[in-house]
């Protein structure tokens, strides 16, 4: 009895913490629906949702409807990413832009806009997904040699080394091809824009399949967190936890990166701020962290078309501007101790 007792104030603050997430993610994505260079009323939002497809209507569902669903699943692919990267490597300041995944996804985006002409998002997606896939490993090859294996420091100085080495080629690729780097600069900083609907929903099989991974192997990152000799003692081989969370993160961050570009700071931040709320358990921790993902690009968004009206500013410039200050503060309160496994 005692035990149940003890239980139910951890049940409630987890209906509650998810509840709040889920209230804001409405919130967030009916803003995204109904702010733009023109603010519609709840009422033209509403028309649209009950089949109105005329007017200010058919507008809103013509260019924001797209925008949202391509905002929801970048949000909710980053901030689950980001969260398995940070449970893997066990570093909190692991997240798919560190350990070069996204770098390594943009640069083969970036070949296949200079080289082969495609200029379609779901057509790079296969090529972010390779691009994805190697660069992680190359980071983890490289920060697995020497004494001690891939500890977390290492991996995190891998990642930088192999992610600056990508930017830069990809800023040579995209340079010596002016068209290619006319095509490649509005996609380059993060942008939701530019989508129908039919191609927003092209990329939701992919976020599903990395999501459904991350959730059946974060029982397996628990144990992970323990060490590897721990995890292997409680059924879980760390080195096929590692791998089958990499190809999450692949999966996931490669479609992030094809649909909407290179969005830094989610996948570092999101974990850390609802894992205040839900602790550090992988079972809650990343559901919430792509549910958070998802409110925060929204929002991100609705503000990038508010500050400067009449045009706007991208998502990844408006997430790029807010990454330095929150390093900052949570290298002050002590988080990353906190979260440091």
């Amino acid at each position: 009895m005692s035990v149940e007792v003890a239980a139910a104030p951890g049940r409630r603050r987890r209906v509650v913490v998810f509840g709040v997430l889920l209230a804001a993610l409405v919130v967030a994505a009916f803003a995204s629906l109904a702010i733009g260079t023109r603010t519609n009323p709840p009422s033209e939002v509403f028309a649209m949702l009950g089949g109105d497809r005329e007017d200010a209507a058919g507008l809103i569902w013509d260019l924001r409807v797209p925008r949202t669903l391509v905002g929801l699943m970048v949000g909710v692919a980053l901030g689950a990413a980001g969260a398995v990267a940070q449970q893997v490597t066990r570093n909190p300041l692991a997240d798919p832009g560190l350990i070069g995944v996204a770098s390594g996804a943009a640069f083969a985006v970036a070949s296949a806009v200079a080289l082969f002409d495609l200029t379609g998002p779901y057509s790079s997606v296969w090529f972010a997904f390779a691009g994805a896939a190697a660069a992680g490993a190359v980071a983890y090859g490289v920060g697995g040699r020497g004494r001690g294996g891939a500890t977390p420091a290492k991996l995190a100085l891998a990642g930088v080394a192999v992610s600056a080495l990508l930017d830069a080629a990809t800023g040579a690729l995209v340079l010596s091809d002016p068209e290619a780097l006319s095509r490649y600069r509005s996609w380059a900083v993060g942008s939701l824009t530019g989508r129908d609907t039919g191609q927003a929903w092209q990329f939701v099989p992919f976020v599903a399949a990395g999501l459904v991974l991350a959730f059946v192997m974060s029982p397996r990152f628990n144990a992970l967190a323990l060490g590897d000799d721990a995890a292997t003692a409680l059924g879980a081989q760390a080195g096929t936890t590692r791998a089958l969370g990499a190809l999450a993160v692949v999966l996931l961050t490669g479609t992030a990166v094809a649909a909407a570009g290179p969005v830094v700071f989610l996948g570092l931040a999101v974990p850390h701020i609802v894992g205040a709320f839900t602790g550090p358990d992988a079972r809650l921790l990343i559901p919430a962290s792509a549910i958070g993902g998802a409110v925060l690009l929204l929002s991100a968004d609705v503000v990038g078309r508010v500050v400067a009206r009449p045009t706007e500013v991208e998502v990844g410039v408006v997430t790029a501007f807010l990454g330095a200050p929150f390093l900052i503060a949570l290298v002050k309160i002590g988080k990353l101790r906190e979260h440091a496994r």
